[in-house]
């Protein structure tokens, strides 16, 4: 009989490509791309490989996170008891949902207190319970840059409770090591570091019980059952370590951009600058990340005119843009509904050039000027 040395991939039922699950010499291609990939991830995050594991995005990860582990702690509690959670109420979308999820299914929510810029530990201390479980919170704010003090908050908890902490917009400008947030979850996603989108991670030790949120094929620790993407994979773990790589450069160089940013536009009245460094506050700040908010304007209109002008920028979190009731997260930081319904978001990587900020800081005063037929020089901030 004759042999070729050509191969022939008939195992499309299980793939157009390689399946890390398959045995064959592209199954086991495509595993090792997966297996690097998880490798390349834990070292940066300074953990265990077994410790990684893949999920869609940071969506499902932050749900598999907090739905998994109260659901698992609620089965081996006592039926009496009523497990209790606190969450950041500034947090992602697929935190604070997932949260109301929670309180439909009788488990005791309440949302962390803030106190200029920072979770208030004091009254955090005040509220746990003896049934309390889990704490989440993210380590950058998406909308506002401000960096948590999730340190401060697991050293309030303590060693029994959970900590669970969003770090999808950290890479750019923070280490993104498990020990760096005092975090015993961790969770991060592809889109906020590359141009990569369909693939996250939840970082979790193995001992830490974890519900899956459904069944299949029992893939990643039988956590995330789904064919796994090793070429999304991949790309995740190189933009993580390039991200890594570049983290001080472009921290420096975003400080520089940010201080003119802010000096060119000082001009526009009534603009208000959401940030953990306001003199009352004692927070740090992510320098990429820069939220304003420009009292009396519609800022969705706003928008628009810097969208036709070449700018692409937001008012609040892509995945809130249908709400009326402005930036959550700035409201709940400022306490202030007008601030929070007047929000305009801008953040950049570092793959946009210096001199453009210079264009969009005159564009945006322009835009201004046209949607309020005016300016004078008694702004305030």
């Amino acid at each position: 009989m004759f042999w070729s040395n050509k191969r022939t991939y008939l195992d499309y039922a299980a793939g157009m490509s390689g399946n890390p699950s398959s045995p064959h010499k592209e199954g086991r291609k495509a595993k090792k791309m997966l297996e690097d990939a998880r490798t390349s991830i834990a070292r940066l995050v300074e953990v265990q490989s077994d410790d990684v594991i893949f999920t869609s995005g940071v969506t499902e990860a932050n749900a598999l996170a907090i739905l998994g582990i109260v659901r698992a702690r609620s089965h081996l509690a006592p039926r009496t008891s009523h497990p209790h959670v606190l969450y950041l109420p500034s947090a992602h979308a697929s935190v604070v949902e997932n949260m109301k999820l929670l309180a439909e299914e009788d488990v005791m929510v309440d949302e962390l207190p803030i106190k200029n810029y920072r979770v208030d530990t004091e009254m955090l201390a005040k509220m746990l319970q003896a049934e309390t479980m889990l704490v989440s919170m993210d380590a950058v704010c998406g909308e506002t840059g401000i960096i948590w003090n999730t340190r401060e908050v697991k050293q309030t908890i303590g060693p029994k409770m959970l900590l669970h902490v969003d770090a999808s917009q950290a890479p750019l400008t923070e280490k993104i090591t498990r020990a760096h947030f005092s975090a015993d979850m961790l969770t991060l996603d592809a889109s906020k570091v590359c141009a990569t989108r369909g693939i996250g991670v939840l970082i979790a030790h193995r001992t830490i019980p974890i519900s899956p949120l459904y069944r299949g094929g029992g893939q990643e620790r039988g956590l995330r059952s789904g064919s796994e993407a090793p070429g999304l994979a991949r790309e995740f773990a190189r933009a993580l370590r390039a991200a890594a790589n570049g983290r001080e450069s472009f921290r420096a160089s975003a400080e520089r951009v940010r201080t003119e940013l802010i000096r060119n536009i000082s001009t526009i009245p009534n603009v208000y600058i959401n940030e953990g460094r306001e003199p009352a506050c004692a927070g740090r700040q992510a320098p990429h990340i820069l939220n304003l908010s420009l009292i009396g304007r519609n800022t969705d209109y706003l928008v628009a005119l810097l969208d036709e002008a070449g700018f692409a920028v937001s008012t609040r979190s892509a995945c809130e843009t249908d709400s009326e009731e402005g930036s959550r997260a700035v409201y709940a930081l400022t306490g202030d509904r007008e601030r929070a319904r007047t929000t305009l978001r801008i953040s950049w990587g570092p793959d946009v050039r210096s001199r453009d900020f210079g264009r969009f800081a005159l564009a945006l005063v322009r835009e201004v000027v046209l949607a309020s037929g005016g300016i004078d020089n008694g702004g305030q901030r």
